[in-house]
């Protein structure tokens, strides 16, 4: 059954407000359909937006220039007269013309949205997907998917494998639609487990632009940052983030200094916002003495909205790093790894005492580091407090 002429557009709609971070219940509200048809949508979809509903790029004549086309044509206009008044190749007017004039009038005329239709229905048109259309590629990516690898690092791998056989290539986007979008099930809708989310349906990505998100005032970036910092010069620069919890909704605060990889933990019982971190990052600063308080680099999260009053109150300069660029912050990322032993993921942290946090912090410096010669991060940055030298760190 062909959907109303309407449904399009209000899909298009639907996934746009997805894509803004709009629940699917609020968004099927919002363009008037049931919360069950939504839901449907969200699920057939994968989770993403099919290819087929996303707005044309400028690769495609829009409704817009066909109309142009149709009104060049009825005056007798020609091909390069209207591709020039477009923007648009010669060639790319004379295939449209040809392609979408209705042949059973006479003269042909070509009517825009008539050929608007025939270019969407040929969009939805399904087609075979490569997966589905070569056995031993399907065979060789699904033996890798339960391997545990990612869709990225099969299409990285298949060509090293496969050199002088092109069959063997496929994108991990396309791996992606065959796990998750309805319809083009190539593959066995179970692998999805195999990924290192294991979700049944995919997310859609966040905005890279950072509209749609709450900015932090008055950042200064990670590339302002002195070079000595970069190369663990001098002791007391530190990098700083959250271990999150169940659904985000409880979190530990992580401080590492870079030179010794001394760490500290940020109790935070009563929440994660901006006024508890603030209090949290300046009571654990204070217990060092200023030499060891040079600079603290954060990622972009809302977290650190009062870092002004962070860095004036300790004495820090404070550093962001670039969005999703966590090897900005390796020591901090690579603790952060090391403290998953103590506070897996999908618990609450809010649960832990301050003794439980002191008994970790301390566990974790009194651990023998290879880099300082199987020295501890204590021992480094106690011999740093009083002789004044500084570890040879790699």
């Amino acid at each position: 059954m062909r959907r109303p002429p309407f449904a399009r557009a209000l899909r298009r709609r639907f996934w746009s407000l997805i894509g803004h971070g709009v629940s699917t219940e609020e968004s099927a509200a919002r363009v008037g359909v049931s919360e069950r048809c939504g839901k449907n949508w969200f699920r057939d979809g994968g989770g993403m937006p099919p290819l087929a509903l996303t707005e044309p790029s400028g690769r495609y004549l829009s409704l817009a220039e066909r109309e142009e086309i149709a009104i060049g044509h009825a005056t007798g206009e020609g091909v390069r007269q209207i591709a020039r008044r477009l923007g648009r190749d010669p060639a790319t007017i004379s295939r449209e013309l040809r392609r979408n004039r209705a042949l059973h009038r006479s003269p042909p005329r070509y009517r825009a949205t008539l050929a608007q239709a025939k270019a969407e229905e040929r969009a939805r048109r399904p087609k075979l997907s490569k997966l589905a259309a070569h056995p031993r590629l399907r065979e060789e990516v699904q033996t890798m998917l339960e391997k545990r690898m990612s869709p990225e690092q099969i299409a990285g791998r298949l060509p090293r494998l496969f050199p002088d056989d092109a069959t063997m290539r496929v994108s991990h986007e396309a791996i992606y639609q065959a796990l998750y979008i309805q319809g083009r099930g190539a593959l066995r809708r179970e692998l999805t487990r195999c990924l290192r989310t294991g979700r049944a349906l995919r997310r859609p990505r966040r905005r890279v632009d950072g509209r749609g998100r709450e900015r932090i005032k008055s950042m200064v970036m990670i590339s302002e940052r002195p070079t000595e910092v970069e190369d663990r010069a001098v002791p007391g620069d530190w990098e700083g983030d959250l271990i999150t919890g169940a659904e985000n909704k409880s979190a530990i605060g992580t401080l590492v200094e870079r030179n010794s990889r001394f760490t500290v933990l940020l109790h935070l019982p009563n929440g994660h916002g901006a006024e508890q971190v603030q209090t949290a990052i300046i009571a654990a600063m204070a217990k060092f003495p200023l030499q060891l308080r040079r600079s603290l680099t954060w990622d972009q999260g809302i977290e650190m909205a009062n870092h002004v009053k962070i860095s004036v109150a300790t004495d820090m300069a404070i550093y962001f790093c670039d969005p999703h660029s966590p090897w900005q912050r390796a020591t901090n990322e690579n603790t952060n790894g090391l403290l998953r032993q103590y506070f897996p993921k999908g618990t609450d942290l809010s649960v832990h005492t301050v003794d439980h946090l002191a008994a970790v912090e301390a566990e974790l410096n009194a651990r023998p580091r290879k880099v300082h010669g199987f020295l501890t991060p204590a021992e480094v940055l106690a011999r740093t407090l009083f002789t004044g030298s500084v570890a040879t760190t790699g």
